[in-house]
């Protein structure tokens, strides 16, 4: 039960910081902006890599959050979708790559670097192409694909890329420090 609860505050605060990282995340001169809620996403899915269904509800959430701050006309929708359908992606791509053989023969620690090193920018380019997809085709958009993926997508990749790495070093060196404080008071 308690492990329950901890995750659960842990991914509520986690969220809540992608929140707001979305919120004063700027749109680079257009009506779309890089998705910073992602960063906070795929971390959660890494802390919680055997449990699908808290990752799946992390990305629901992401996704209403991201839906609630979008600068994007008529993009309440679209952020849903592509929140949703990423999540479970991503999901499957991380869990084939934890898999792998030599993979499994790092230790925990670093494994966790490397598969958050692979799938923020993979999973910010499918997050990207499945907004615009879906935006797409239920309200227009205010450009060409290709053009808002150049200008949008391409820039979002790399700074969730930089930004995540950051913040996923912060938190896993926060988690660990307040295990080790927990463990050494007992």
């Amino acid at each position: 039960m308690r492990t329950n609860t901890r995750k659960l505050v842990l991914n509520s605060i986690l969220l809540a910081m992608g929140l707001l990282l979305h919120q004063i995340t700027p749109t680079l001169g257009l009506p779309i902006q890089p998705d910073m809620a992602l960063a906070m996403l795929f971390t959660i899915m890494v802390l919680n890599k055997e449990d699908y269904k808290s990752c799946l509800v992390a990305g629901i959430v992401t996704g209403i959050f991201t839906a609630l701050t979008t600068k994007f006309p008529a993009g309440q929708v679209p952020n849903i979708i592509d929140k949703v359908v990423t999540v479970n992606i991503v999901y499957f791509i991380m869990i084939c790559i934890y898999n792998l053989p030599f993979i499994k023969k790092i230790e925990n620690h670093k494994q966790d670097i490397i598969i958050s090193a692979i799938i923020l920018p993979i999973g910010t380019f499918i997050s990207g192409c499945i907004f615009l997809l879906s935006a797409q085709i239920l309200v227009g958009l205010p450009g060409s694909f290709a053009s808002l993926f150049m200008v949008a997508v391409l820039p979002a990749i790399v700074m969730n890329l930089v930004a995540g790495m950051f913040l996923f070093k912060i938190i896993n060196l926060s988690i660990n420090r307040m295990s080790y404080k927990r463990v050494k008071s007992k």
